[in-house]
């Protein structure tokens, strides 16, 4: 049996459930349906717009947690700024309700794709029954993250349950791990944090003192020259176990 920490901290997104990963398959996908109403544009030319428009968007801190309760009206912003970027580049745009459109659709294709990683429940289990305390951390809109909770079946997995909507504060603030730890009535040191995110479930909880395990679902590996050093790689959340 391996040695396991008194508490482990869950991020949801990416690590316990699919979400978010691989946007760029994901806007190809959704492009794709709207590709009459784009001619002459390109597909791959629309999809390029948006990615970039994206990072841009989502790559300052205050925009980021200004936005990310609002998701949906955030896609709306990238899809108009990556269509406004094509337009000063001459190219022909669709009208403002296709735009809209295309952003909307990109939510509920997110939302139907979402999927939980298949050894999630079994790791989590078995981790409860061994005496692990089990908090899951999540940012995001309360009604939104809750949702996504009821619907994989995870409400009754945990000790604590702590979304940013629902408390006033989230990741990387120190006290949303803080808080989760006093909840649990466990210490730093006798913590681990497992999540996807290097800043938010790496650099973040390691400055408090948390074992920081980063999760890596899809193999990409550390960014090239990437200052952030996880604890620990996993690939699946089994491998906690072994």
């Amino acid at each position: 049996m391996p040695r396991l920490p008194r508490a482990i901290l869950f991020d949801l997104d990416d690590t316990i459930i699919s979400a978010y990963g691989r946007s760029d398959l994901a806007w190809s996908a959704v492009v794709a349906e709207f590709s009459a109403e784009l001619e002459p544009l390109a597909p791959p030319r629309v999809v390029g717009a948006i990615q970039d428009s994206a990072t841009r968007f989502w790559a300052e801190a205050e925009r980021h947690r200004a936005w990310r309760q609002k998701l949906r009206e955030a896609r709306r912003e990238v899809v108009r700024d990556a269509f406004a970027a094509l337009a000063r580049q001459g190219a022909p745009v669709p009208a403002r309700t296709i735009e809209h459109a295309i952003a909307d659709r990109f939510t509920d294709y997110r939302d139907e794709q979402m999927h939980i990683f298949p050894d999630a429940h079994q790791t989590i289990d078995t981790l409860r029954e061994r005496g692990v305390r089990l908090a899951l951390i999540t940012n995001g809109d309360g009604v939104g993250q809750r949702a996504k909770i009821e619907r994989f079946d995870l409400a009754h997995r945990f000790h604590h349950i702590q979304i940013e909507g629902e408390h006033g504060f989230g990741k990387p603030e120190p006290r949303a791990y803080l808080h989760a730890l006093e909840r649990l009535e466990v210490g730093a040191r006798d913590s681990w944090m497992v999540g996807d995110n290097l800043e938010w479930e790496v650099a973040a909880p390691q400055r408090l003192g948390i074992h920081a395990i980063w999760f890596d679902a899809h193999g990409a590996g550390l960014p090239e020259g990437s200052a952030i050093r996880p604890d620990r790689v996993v690939r699946k959340l089994s491998e906690l176990l072994e």
